[in-house]
């Protein structure tokens, strides 16, 4: 026979303590600091700001200890804390084009006005396991020091080579690193300006409306593309990498390109109401990605269309998957059919929210013994009648 169980505030006090336990581990490691978190695992924080809705690299880190290194409960941390803080203002749009740039490449435009700078990159790395991280080799990390300025001058300048002659349509000034420029101070504009000013893209408004704000308000539809794009970029990265990749693989009738991929660190400017001009309040590090997509409709010139993605920190991939699931979303905008999960946004925008996805998935390992009485209860009751 099925019978309830019980349990109190005893058991939970007691799990708490074991929780604590089990997230320390082995007393005799030295234990892990917040600001090692912050500092050596940069992409894992990145995530975790993305998804939680706050640029704290500290926040993300203690989230991220808090949770024992489960990305999902750090989100969920980092989120909850969100709600408490006050909202003294909303800061003006962000110029990626003065982006103090780190990394800025692109996959089809070879000689990109600008320059491209590789930067940092697993995309070359063999993927093999470095074994003397197990041991810290500190002799290698002073080689590294001593290296690393003059060997990262000289690639940026290698990287930063291009050839204005192949863009003789394009009226923005280059600005071409020198073996004077650190990285740290360049700025280059947008990789699309040419593109634009030949008509082969097409144009994009700014309709001045207020954006929505899921922060104060919950998701609803028809949803606008900047309330799409603030759900995307909140989204579960796993999802949404799933939902481009179906999109590469035909369920979304596009064959996107990168145009352009771009990290640094960029001004947050505000304007208080008792000064009335705008300041600098700091910086953030985003990543910037426009992918372009091909658009021939029946009654238009044909012409390329882009998708978009913004990102803390240096989260590529996730800045890619959201560009691409960005112009998937907007078939209906572009009179395309909507044959597929990517072009549906009740679909994406609500199962994208790692948040509530967990809340619903993970609430069935809690007490339901009502329930399942009551499911037992009817399936005897059909059993005798038959």
């Amino acid at each position: 026979m099925y019978v309830a169980v019980k349990g109190g505030e005893t058991a939970i006090n007691a799990a708490h303590d074991l929780l604590a336990k089990k997230r320390r581990g082995d007393i005799t490691v030295a234990g892990l600091s917040v600001a090692q978190i912050a500092g050596q695992l940069p992409l894992v924080v990145d995530r975790i700001m993305n998804e939680g809705g706050i640029y704290d690299r500290e926040l993300a880190g203690l989230a991220f200890k808090q949770a024992s290194g489960d990305l999902i409960e750090a989100i969920f941390l980092l989120r909850a804390f969100r709600t408490t803080l006050p909202r003294f203002g909303i800061a003006n749009p962000v110029d990626t084009a003065t982006m103090q740039i780190e990394r800025r490449v692109s996959a089809t435009f070879k000689d990109l006005p600008g320059g491209q700078i590789l930067g940092p990159t697993y995309d070359y790395t063999h993927r093999l396991l470095d074994f003397s991280l197990l041991a810290g080799c500190p002799e290698v990390a002073a080689n590294l020091a001593a290296t690393g300025a003059k060997g990262g001058k000289q690639n940026r300048n290698q990287d930063s080579q291009f050839q204005e002659s192949q863009y003789q349509d394009s009226k923005q000034p280059v600005n071409e690193p020198t073996e004077h420029v650190e990285a740290s101070s360049l700025t280059c504009g947008n990789a699309f300006d040419w593109i634009a000013k030949a008509g082969l893209l097409v144009e994009e408004h700014d309709s001045g409306a207020e954006p929505y704000d899921l922060t104060e308000s919950p998701l609803a539809f028809p949803a606008t593309r900047p309330t799409r794009l603030q759900n995307l970029i909140r989204g579960d990265e796993g999802f949404l990498i799933g939902i481009a990749y179906s999109i590469i693989r035909g369920y979304g009738d596009s064959h996107p390109f990168c145009g352009e991929m771009r990290t640094g660190q960029t001004e947050i400017r505000f304007e208080p109401e008792e000064l009335g001009f705008e300041i600098c309040i700091g910086e953030l590090q985003l990543t910037e990605c426009q992918m372009i997509n091909g658009y021939s409709p029946a009654q238009r010139t044909p012409q390329f269309t882009r998708g978009y993605g913004l990102t803390f920190g240096r989260a590529e991939t996730k800045a890619m998957a959201v560009a691409l699931v960005d112009r998937a979303l907007q078939a209906e905008e572009y009179g395309e059919e909507q044959s597929s999960p990517a072009q549906d946004p009740e679909f994406i925008l609500y199962h994208s929210d790692i948040v509530d996805a967990v809340g619903f998935v993970s609430h069935f390992r809690l007490p339901h013994y009502v329930d399942f009485q009551s499911e037992l209860h009817m399936l005897r009751q059909m059993r005798a009648a038959k």
